[in-house]
């Protein structure tokens, strides 16, 4: 990751938060709110990784992600690929493989688990595309695509793929509508 790309990352994270940029909504949700502090130190620690000069400082920014790890209960790793326009609107119990896959303007809500299938005909972690919305307490597992503006109800357990503007709902999840994300996901940006 360059730097330039971190900044257009974190530039459009704000921009689901508030519907604009600056520093005075920067700082605001920096500490105000706990999901964009959190995508913040994710991507630089991302940053950071990623080159060599930025290694030096890297167990110092990792000390702080951890930290909000814990604090937060957040457990998206710095490695995952995350589009531009991450949205957690309500931290504790988020916990995710560091292999996924997700695309732009994802939401994720509290509890809210992506993780790898080791067996039976899913084997892999999944792939999200763009404008998802994932509620409250949704399952996500194995090697399954969900399509873009899909909308994952709460406590839905995903282990099949979801079409593009589907909506999902139930244990185990399964497809009610074709009304999408609509609604769901504000302040979107673009590519």
């Amino acid at each position: 990751m360059k730097f330039r790309e971190f900044l257009a990352l974190t530039r459009a994270d704000l921009f689901r938060y508030s519907g604009s940029l600056g520093i005075r909504h920067h700082l605001f949700h920096y500490f105000l709110s706990p999901g964009y502090q959190y995508t913040w130190w994710m991507r630089f620690c991302a940053l950071l990784w990623s080159s060599k000069p930025g290694r030096l400082l890297f167990p110092f920014a990792w000390l702080v992600y951890y930290r909000l790890q814990i604090r937060f209960g957040i457990a998206i790793s710095f490695k995952a690929k995350i589009g531009p326009g991450l949205y957690i609107g309500h931290h504790a119990g988020i916990v995710t493989n560091e292999e996924m896959v997700i695309g732009k303007n994802c939401n994720l809500a509290h509890d809210v688990t992506i993780g790898v299938s080791r067996r039976g005909e899913h084997v892999g972690v999944p792939v999200i595309g763009d404008n998802v919305y994932i509620g409250p307490g949704a399952k996500i597992f194995g090697k399954i695509t969900i399509g873009n503006n899909a909308a994952i109800g709460a406590n839905c357990v995903v282990t099949h793929d979801v079409p593009e503007n589907g909506v999902v709902v139930g244990i185990p999840g399964k497809v009610i509508s074709y009304a999408g994300s609509t609604g769901y996901i504000n302040n979107k940006v673009d590519d």
